[in-house]
């Protein structure tokens, strides 16, 4: 395996990891703060935390070869429940991390057909995994600080990738089931 699919693979657990820790917090919020109009480029958590949902379907779909493509924003919030939002979260979380602990170093530079509307976009498979966990960052980041006019402390996110920080994971490594090993030795 090369560094390539190794760093991919992390950033694929990273990426599970911090969502877990984020969506823990949002599930400590007092009625009605996850509905209510925050400062972002989405007006509020659940319509935040809903749109990076949203584009792990679209990005994770083209990925897997299919042609969802604008069908994945159709409905601009198709949770607004934070449980079940944090749910289908995780489920689409494995479901990229399934993906990417499949890839062989060959893979990476393989195209990916982004179905977009009017027309496919082709990108090579690096690129896209690279631009989906940008755009998880991106869009944690705005939750992290949207959480900050709230009642919930927001979370530490950037504990998910040396080794250093096993103590620092320890609440999300077991709430997910997964330990050390599983985010360490990638070559599984």
């Amino acid at each position: 395996m090369t560094n390539a699919l190794r760093f991919i693979r992390k950033l694929a657990f990273a990426n599970m990891l911090a969502n877990d820790r984020l969506h823990e917090a949002v599930s400590a919020l007092k009625p009605g703060e996850f509905e209510a109009p925050r400062t972002g480029f989405f007006p509020s958590l659940v319509a935040t935390l809903n749109h990076i949902l949203i584009i792990d379907w679209f990005y994770i779909d083209a990925l897997e070869g299919g042609d969802l493509g604008p069908r994945a924003w159709q409905n601009a919030v198709p949770y607004s429940d934070a449980a079940e939002l944090r749910a289908a979260q995780l489920a689409s979380d494995r479901r990229l991390l399934t993906l990417c602990r499949k890839l062989g170093d060959e893979d990476l530079g393989r195209p990916t057909r982004v179905h977009r509307t009017g027309r496919i976009q082709v990108e090579r498979t690096d690129d896209v995994l690279s631009h989906l966990f940008q755009h998880q960052t991106h869009h944690r980041g705005q939750a992290h600080a949207m959480l900050s006019g709230t009642s919930v402390k927001p979370p530490q996110l950037d504990e998910f990738i040396v080794a250093d920080d096993a103590a620092s994971r320890v609440d999300v490594m077991e709430r997910l089931g997964l330990t050390e090993a599983d985010v360490m030795d990638l070559d599984r």
